[in-house]
């Protein structure tokens, strides 16, 4: 049984924009999924509406099949920007969640020091957000959303802000994290070459409105070499599926 079913979703706006149509997808339990796409062809929308935080206008989401109708602890999200409270430190950040559930300090300090270690911070969990880089806000806030034990994981472009070398090295610490907790993730990216290293199953949908125009399989093992001629191909195959939908498409960065 799949832990989420996205059936006949659609998504229109009151000024007629049409976001979504008819979208069908089905996540396995620990399956990571990538979500790839022109610009524009409702990829976040999708994501918001997983998340409980946008409705649609036709169709369902199921987890676990109940009806996802708003927001839920079992659904973790993390944006490109980790929002991170700057008055508080990196540990108190992590722990945020658990103090909104009624959890002491005291109770909490073994399983965010845990969390810290997961996200590679140890030693900088008393550090505040200004004092940190992007990559490692971005930690931060992933590890302040792992720490509520979400069944799902939901990604909009995580590594959209940093450079291109710390994003490589948040891909590897992604697929880390995902092999030791495996979560089931939905992973949102414009990236061809990210959405193959980091996922079982990418999805790649049309120009607005979005609908489901392939999934490709990525079947190999992790950790994965970036340059292996196998996931290359996986990769060309995607750009060829997204030039067909867009000429104009541009890769984030040539293979």
């Amino acid at each position: 049984m799949p832990r989420i079913k996205i059936n006949n979703l659609s998504k229109s706006y009151s000024n007629g924009v049409k976001a979504l149509k008819n979208v069908n997808i089905d996540i396995n339990d620990k399956e990571f999924v990538a979500i790839i796409g022109p610009s524009g062809c409702g990829k976040s929308t999708l994501l918001e509406i997983v998340a409980g935080l946008q409705k649609s206008t036709d169709g369902e989401i199921l987890l676990d099949d109940v009806k996802i109708t708003t927001t839920s602890r079992d659904i973790g999200v993390v944006f490109q920007d980790s929002s991170l409270f700057p008055w508080r430190s990196v540990q108190d950040n992590i722990a945020f969640g658990l103090e909104i559930r009624g959890l002491k300090k005291s109770q909490t300090v073994d399983l965010v020091q845990k969390y810290v270690k997961m996200v590679n911070l140890t030693g900088y969990e008393n550090l505040y957000p200004h004092q940190l880089s992007g990559g490692m806000r971005q930690r931060a806030g992933i590890a302040r959303t792992l720490i509520n034990n979400p069944k799902v994981l939901l990604m909009d472009e995580p590594f959209g802000a940093v450079d291109h070398l710390t994003r490589l090295q948040l891909q590897d610490e992604i697929t880390d994290i995902w092999q030791k907790d495996k979560k089931t993730v939905i992973f949102i990216t414009h990236d061809v070459m990210e959405a193959v290293y980091l996922a079982d199953k990418v999805i790649l949908l049309t120009s607005s409105p979005g609908m489901v125009k392939k999934d490709f399989v990525v079947p190999f093992l992790r950790p994965r070499l970036r340059n292996n001629s196998e996931l290359v191909e996986i990769e060309h195959a995607i750009y060829k599926s997204l030039n067909d939908i867009d000429d104009k498409y541009q890769p984030e960065y040539t293979i």
